[in-house]
């Protein structure tokens, strides 16, 4: 997505520098498209068309009107005959009105329903998909499936079976009453209109590829505004407003040339409709014509004809201009598809079963893992976290400890070895099970743009007022939220920004209290706070410890010291395990990392081993 200029300036990449997209036939996603997005909604399409055909035959008798009026009202001057006609052409158009109003309601409602239904199903779906998945794409482009993509398929829906209803019914009944006045006639009239199917065809199928870039470039617009809004403090703090301005604007100049390409292609089916509705126009003329003058036909109908074929002309002109329109919104499906297709690689399997945990003991065996092929995460990890004990995972950045919190919570799969709890294979266990029983506090405390008592309440529907506030006073959050405008009816801001780190932390810390689960997961879940606020977390820490399984990932090791066993992780391997007093004595990688950390306040791994051997 994003690519390296020779002034070393980062863009995002367009679409012409990516993989083109498949093209898949429009017939084949018409019919997937009905099949599973708009057949449900049969019976309010049958009415709709029930009142395009009011529509159509009204069209069409309010075109065959026109030879009595002129025959009977304008040439025999009949008195009796002009009140009946005008009474009739004003029921017409009253009916051609209420029909046109109907079927357009009722066709509204099933474009609506078929967005609503594609968004709950698309987030559904997305809510499936593992956690790769989400690291694979940009939050920004994901949004832009259910705002751009969707709402594109609401115009195939609608103007498509409106078109292919309305239009196509209005045109059937007036080329069936064009036929039954002169037969001759309407065959010269239609000669020249199957010329036009060739090069609309053409058009439609390059407007899906132009409309399938579009919205392909407004998903990366979406993410890059996405990416520059959550991180504005580091684009004001660095002074690249400027820099930003520019990665803006050569994004938006490349959707208002996608953009414009489709106005224009869109645009070229006027002029060939024109010359050829000229044609036939022309032809009508000189035909009928010289039917009139050969005394063969009479005014009036001829008139009535040219009236038929006029109002014949704008639904035949929508049908054309029809096809680039649908192609646009078969470009939103065909993405919205390609995005359900994709399978989430970590299965539920069809006979797991429900995780029963009684004390929460976790166990790695020989568990090998890779994100990329070829670079092992995790080489031969065995380690254990003892039942109601805590157990921490030390060890430099990248060497394989958050990759061991993720496999226990089966957002990813090992690539050989098993994790269990309780000596249960969680791969065998339903995940509505496995992560009801783990609650995890990360450093990227993840707080929703809510109430603080939402946030708190997350994950645990139904908790009463009084569980909710325990949960806050165990955590240390009770005091401040108190102080906070609307206390627990606080709206927190997008990822918590109206609150101090250590707020955020207190309420994650409530959100696990109020959560009750046998096991805890924290990954370095104080290392971005001051002095003051980790005493104050840490605290909060030792109560919601209490009587759980924990496994704690620390960078700080003045934090895992009480810790009843300490893994000393690196490359993907356990290199040391035991208690910080043992791990000190035997002076090996977990001392030296101690004895750095420490190094300003003097302690050497000699003194440190000294003192913990006193």
């Amino acid at each position: 997505m994003i690519r390296d200029t020779e002034k070393g300036r980062r863009i995002l990449t367009s679409v012409s520098e990516r993989k083109p997209l498949v093209d898949t036939p429009t017939g084949a996603l018409m019919s997937r498209l009905w099949r599973e997005s708009v057949s449900r909604h049969w019976r309010w399409l049958v009415l709709a068309v029930c009142f395009m055909a009011a529509m159509a035959a009204s069209t069409a008798f309010s075109a065959w009107l026109m030879k009595p009026v002129v025959n009977h009202v304008i040439i025999a001057r009949n008195k009796d005959i002009l009140w009946l006609v005008s009474g009739a052409i004003l029921a017409t158009f009253v009916v051609k009105g209420l029909a046109g109003y109907a079927q357009s309601s009722l066709m509204a409602n099933v474009g609506l329903k078929v967005i609503a239904d594609n968004q709950n199903r698309l987030f559904a779906h997305f809510a499936r998909m593992d956690l790769a998945f989400f690291h694979e794409h940009a939050s920004g482009k994901l949004i832009s499936r259910f705002t751009i993509d969707i709402n594109s398929m609401r115009v195939a829906v609608s103007n498509a079976i409106t078109g292919f209803g309305k239009d196509f019914l209005t045109l059937l009944f007036l080329i069936a009453t064009m036929f039954m006045m002169n037969f001759e006639l309407a065959v010269v009239s239609f000669l020249v209109f199957p010329i036009a199917v060739f090069p609309i065809v053409l058009l439609g199928k390059r407007m899906r590829k132009v409309a399938a870039n579009t919205q392909e470039e407004m998903g990366l617009f979406t993410a890059l505004l996405n990416q520059i809004f959550q991180g504005i403090r580091v684009v004001k703090s660095y002074h690249m407003e400027e820099y930003e301005k520019e990665r803006i604007a050569e994004i938006v100049e490349r959707v208002f040339q996608l953009t414009f390409k489709a106005a224009r292609t869109r645009a070229l089916s006027s002029p060939i409709m024109e010359t050829l509705g000229g044609l036939a126009i022309a032809a009508v003329i000189v035909f009928g014509g010289h039917q009139i003058i050969a005394k063969e036909s009479d005014p009036g109908s001829l008139i009535a004809f040219i009236t038929a074929f006029l109002l014949a002309y704008e639904p035949m002109k929508r049908l054309a201009n029809l096809n680039a329109s649908l192609q646009e919104g078969l470009a939103g499906a065909q993405r919205l598809f390609e995005m359900l297709d994709r399978q989430p690689n970590i299965h539920e399997k069809p006979a797991a079963a429900d995780l029963i945990v009684k004390g929460g003991g976790i166990r790695l065996e020989d568990v090998h893992f890779a994100y990329v092929p070829g670079t092992p995460a995790l080489d031969g990890v065995t380690l254990e976290v003892p039942t109601s004990k805590r157990v921490a995972l030390v060890g430099p950045s990248g060497a394989g400890k958050s990759t061991i919190l993720n496999l226990i919570l089966r957002f990813y799969d090992t690539d050989s070895g098993r994790v269990l709890i309780d000596g249960a294979d969680i791969s065998a266990a339903t995940f509505a099970s496995l992560h009801s029983n783990i609650a995890l506090v990360s450093q990227e405390i993840i707080l929703f743009d809510d109430t603080v008592r939402a946030n708190i309440a997350y994950g645990r529907a139904g908790a009463s007022e009084e569980e909710i506030i325990d949960a806050a006073r165990h955590a240390a959050a009770h005091a401040f939220i108190t102080e906070l405008p609307q206390g627990y009816d606080t709206m927190v801001g997008e990822h918590g920004a109206k609150l101090s780190g250590g707020q955020r932390q207190r309420l994650a810390i409530a959100r696990a209290m109020l959560k009750d689960a046998p096991i805890l997961l924290l990954d370095e879940a104080t290392s971005s706070l001051d002095t003051e606020s980790e005493r104050q977390v840490q605290a909060a820490f030792g109560k919601l410890m209490n009587g759980r399984t924990t496994l704690v990932i620390a960078h700080r090791l003045s934090t895992v010291v009480d810790a009843d066993l300490i893994y000393m992780i690196d490359r993907g391997k356990v290199v040391e395990r035991g208690s910080h007093a043992e791990l000190i004595v035997r002076g090996g990688s977990y001392a030296r990392l101690y004895a750095l950390q420490f190094a300003e306040e003097t302690v050497s791994p000699e003194t440190a081993r000294a003192a913990a051997q006193a």
